[in-house]
């Protein structure tokens, strides 16, 4: 059994899990092939290197993102300190020095004795740098983010299995359910729900309001509102892709804006298409309809169907809102369309992000599905946590722990987001830290900031008990 653990990307997730182990005392051989190769994305030679915003989102205790970063400052993470200590003015939101963060970063790991930074590229056909062989007789955390090298993602496909990886992030915007206009939407399945041609709309809404098919949330659309939808759909504001993005994405995927300037009906031949509905203010079919189909076991939240979008956030918000029925939508997440590369998850991983299939091997950072700088951090840090707990096992000559898994509360975001991505979800796509993911409160709260706080207020209590009962933050 190999006395040390092997950390695979020294990015947010990889040098998070690399400090959680090392400062248990634990050896930690971290490999990282920059500055040997870098990615199409990636410039410097730096651990922890920020590729896109220096923004790590809110600090606020209402936002789910900032709910994440006290949770992750309660469990003392190196890098959400670091970012606390090199921030820059940014309002409500903790904003970084990018160069500083990753200087910080790769100094503190490149001080700590029982750590050895090995810049090579691990991947199919590296010999002893695989997968394969780095886990044969050692605990390994995969942690090589969403541009992972073409060697490396080769390997994880054959671990993984050939539908177990996916290439890109091509999704669709998921929205809460309570911020649906139901006076305006309604349930039903195509066909299942379109009222006969001389049906008594009184004894149709009767058959209808049971009905067993009524899978999706509809959003019917008159020929006015459709046009002044489309019309400002096709002149929204896009993100630019990077050229590697472009060659990857739009070879297997269309976003909507993109479809809707084909043509001002082609969406309604598309996903719009309204055959096989009646709206229940009417009695008649709608000129477009737009579906929302349930998103989580819970059933709190939906995502759009047929609406992956390359529109920047804020556009999003405002032409999404102009559909009837999502005037005042809550956004979970925004529709992306980017290079991604991520295992299905809930198929592979458990809530520590364990490989179910090789109990040897860890995911972590948004390469598992949680997306975005402290999610990536979050699952660094779980998967740490358990990897220790395993290599102590490993190393027993009984084979058995004192210590079992550490799976956070799913009241708190960071046991939340762990659980989200090992739950069964046959549309599973990358999320990031939402108060959507929560379990409800007992008490209905209509107040959107009250209701978040009392959420959070409940998130902090439950992980100072379980840092209390288990003394998470001392060696495991």
């Amino acid at each position: 059994m190999q006395k040390y653990i092997t950390v695979i990307g020294g990015g947010l997730a990889g040098t998070e899990a690399t400090y959680q182990i090392a400062k248990r005392g634990i050896q930690v051989k971290l490999y990282e092939m920059k500055p040997v190769k870098f990615s199409p994305a990636h410039t410097n030679k730096n651990l922890a290197e920020i590729v896109c915003s220096n923004s790590f989102k809110s600090n606020l205790h209402t936002n789910a993102c900032g709910l994440l970063k006290e949770e992750l400052r309660l469990l003392d993470s190196l890098l959400i300190k670091t970012a606390d200590n090199v921030s820059v003015p940014a309002g409500q939101a903790l904003a970084v020095d990018r160069e500083k963060f990753s200087e910080e970063i790769t100094k503190r790991i490149e001080s700590l004795d029982n750590v050895e930074i090995i810049r090579e590229e691990v991947g199919k056909n590296k010999g002893k740098n695989s997968i394969k062989e780095l886990s044969k007789d050692g605990i390994v955390i995969i942690a090589t983010g969403p541009l992972t090298s073409d060697s490396l993602s080769e390997e994880i496909k054959e671990l993984t299995g050939n539908d177990g990886f996916h290439f890109y992030d091509a999704a669709a915007p998921i929205i809460e359910k309570e911020s649906i206009d139901m006076n305006i939407a309604f349930w039903g399945d195509r066909y299942a729900q379109e009222r006969g041609k001389d049906e008594d709309i009184d004894v149709w809404k009767e058959r209808i309001k049971d009905s067993k098919e009524n899978a999706y949330i509809n959003l019917p659309m008159n020929k006015e509102e459709f046009e002044a939808f489309w019309n400002e759909l096709v002149n929204a504001e896009v993100v630019e892709l990077h050229n590697f993005e472009k060659r990857e994405i739009f070879e297997g995927c269309m976003p909507i804006e993109v479809m809707a300037k084909r043509g001002i009906d082609t969406l309604r031949f598309g996903p719009l298409k309204p055959v096989g509905f009646t709206d229940p203010r009417t009695g008649k079919r709608p000129y477009a309809i737009v579906q929302l189909r349930q998103d989580n076991s819970s059933g709190n939240l939906f995502n759009m169907v047929g609406f992956q979008t390359n529109l920047k956030y804020g556009e999003q918000k405002r032409v999404f809102r102009m559909i009837p029925g999502l005037q005042n939508a809550d956004f979970t997440k925004y529709g992306v369309m980017h290079r991604n590369s991520f295992i299905n998850s809930p198929e592979l991983l458990d809530e520590t992000y364990n490989l179910k299939k090789n109990n040897n091997i860890f995911f972590a950072g948004q390469i598992t599905g949680v997306e975005g700088y402290v999610e990536s951090i979050a699952s660094g840090l779980v998967a740490s946590l358990n990897a220790i707990i395993k290599y102590k096992e490993n190393l027993n000559e009984n084979g058995k722990s004192n210590n079992s898994k550490i799976i956070f509360p799913e009241e708190t975001m960071i046991g939340a987001l762990s659980k989200y991505i090992a739950t069964p979800n046959k549309n599973f796509q990358p999320m990031n830290a939402n108060f959507g993911i929560l379990p409800g409160l007992v008490e209905r709260i209509k107040d959107k900031k009250l209701k978040y706080g009392k959420l959070a207020d409940r998130a902090i209590a439950e992980l100072k008990q379980q840092v209390a009962d288990n003394d998470i933050n001392s060696d495991i």
